[in-house]
């Protein structure tokens, strides 16, 4: 079975409307050339080995696993501070760092850090205190100084950084829709867990915050990821990030919602960040477009124009995801996952738009799912960053959607078309009533599939659960 829409002069008053609308909507968006690496707990010297590789892919940038001091080999130890002062993890120490920074900046990719700097390790069931890192790292600094020298970015590795007199009250969030709960009080697991200790805005614990993230923008860090924003006040947040620090930086926080506008987290939590701050963020937003529209029954329409009705971030302060760390690995968050197929064409749909700089996950199977192994080198995310890349500064027009299907062209250099259904689909477009791409040859980046656009009525056949991405033909006799 087909779907057949036909999009010309002589359709019925009701799609006119709607092709009119969607051209409405297009407005001028130009991207970027940036698509982001996140190397998901990788060990700094891995990627550094592959900084040749990665470039190769077509990204821009790479997101690496918090550089601090924090033990323990599940990945979520990494979110568990002890020590800023210092580099030193089952991921490497201060010299793999330096040396993965310069590997990096040698093939031209920008390296951003993710830092974890709204609370401490929790460490309730080894010691009563706060201080931190506390006796038994202490002893261990004491033990190999001319190792841990070289590891220090800053401060007096023979004492403690933070005493309790640096955190907020220790009590945990109940209601994670109240601001003041959310941005006070501790994350905890249930169960008794007294939680991560979370720390305030005091002058020793901004002061170490600060000296922390310039220490690691020394070292060639060019942009910063805050895990868990939401759950600092824009106050505590602006006393960190003085002008010295962002300058030149991307700054993009984790504020997790459950949609755009209209959506409780977002109007408590992402839109005063997006209001107060010049920050950039994850989209939020837009992933919960994409569930929806991807979504069994869902409508893939809403995805025409997300930003214009304030379910995804405006282009420059977006970084956009098809998925992040936590969906895969923290049971929580597993039903934000896509269905893989489902996820490969919201890749298309990422990468083959305007606005926002898009971010492909890649780990080493720590969720054991086995789906996003070395995903970084997969030749159809190569080809669609290839897409992205060669058509950013081109507008975006959006030319026909509908439930199953979007299709939008990128200035003159591509098209892209998008089938989430179990159906083919065809439409009929009329170019040169709405003097769309002209007289060229485009083939396609993943299928190789060429379309010839040589009348100024063409059918564009879109296969089941497929996407297209045609990429202007240099040699038009190709």
């Amino acid at each position: 079975m087909q779907l057949s829409w036909t999009l010309h002069p002589a359709m019925n008053t009701t799609l006119i409307r709607l092709l009119l609308l969607l051209v409405a909507l297009t407005l001028t968006r130009s991207g970027s050339a940036e698509v982001m690496l996140h190397a998901f707990n990788w060990r700094y010297a891995d990627v550094a080995a592959q900084a040749s590789s990665i470039k190769a892919e077509g990204y821009a940038s790479v997101l690496v696993s918090p550089p601090l001091r924090s033990e323990g080999n599940a990945w979520w130890a990494r979110y568990q501070p002890q020590d800023f002062r210092l580099i030193d993890n089952p991921l490497g120490n201060t010299e793999d760092f330096r040396a993965m920074s310069g590997q990096l900046a040698a093939v031209g990719l920008r390296l951003y850090a993710d830092i974890v700097i709204n609370h401490m390790a929790n460490e309730a069931g080894q010691r009563p205190d706060l201080n931190y890192p506390g006796s038994r790292v202490l002893a261990i600094y004491a033990s190999s100084p001319a190792y841990f020298e070289r590891q220090r970015l800053f401060g007096d590795l023979s004492v403690n950084l933070y005493s309790g007199n640096d955190f907020h009250e220790a009590r945990c969030i109940q209601d994670y829709n109240h601001v003041f709960q959310v941005q006070n009080w501790r994350l905890c697991g249930g169960g008794g867990d007294p939680g991560l200790p979370d720390l305030g805005d005091g002058n020793v614990a901004v002061a170490a915050q600060r000296s922390y993230l310039r220490a690691l923008k020394s070292l060639g860090v060019s942009g910063f990821r805050i895990d868990a924003a939401k759950h600092m006040s824009l106050k505590q947040l602006a006393r960190i990030f003085t002008p010295d620090i962002t300058d030149g930086m991307l700054i993009f926080g984790e504020l997790i919602t459950g949609g755009g506008v209209g959506n409780i987290e977002y109007e408590r939590f992402l839109a005063p960040w997006l209001a107060q701050t010049t920050h950039s963020a994850y989209d939020f937003p837009l992933h919960a477009s994409l569930r929806q529209g991807f979504g069994f029954g869902g409508d893939l329409a809403i995805l025409a124009d997300p930003v214009r009705t304030g379910q995804a971030l405006a282009d420059d302060r977006a970084i956009t995801f098809a998925l992040t760390h936590d969906m895969p690995n923290n049971a929580g968050f597993r039903g934000l996952l896509l269905d893989p197929v489902d996820e490969t064409l919201a890749y298309a749909y990422l990468l083959g738009r305007a606005g926002g700089i898009p971010m492909v996950y890649s780990d080493h199977n720590e969720s054991g799912d086995g789906r996003w192994i070395d995903a970084y080198l997969r030749a159809d995310l190569a080809a669609m960053i290839g897409f992205h890349n060669r058509t950013a500064g081109s507008d975006m027009r959006m030319l026909a959607a509908g439930p199953c299907f979007l299709l939008f062209r990128r200035g003159v250099l591509g098209m892209v078309g998008i089938n989430k259904c179990g159906n083919a689909v065809e439409i009929d477009l009329d170019f040169s009533a709405a003097k769309l791409l002209g007289q060229r040859n485009y083939r396609d980046v993943l299928s190789g599939h060429l379309l010839r656009i040589d009348h100024d009525n063409e059918r564009i056949s879109l296969p089941p659960r497929s996407a297209r991405m045609w990429m202007l033909q240099d040699d038009l006799r190709r």
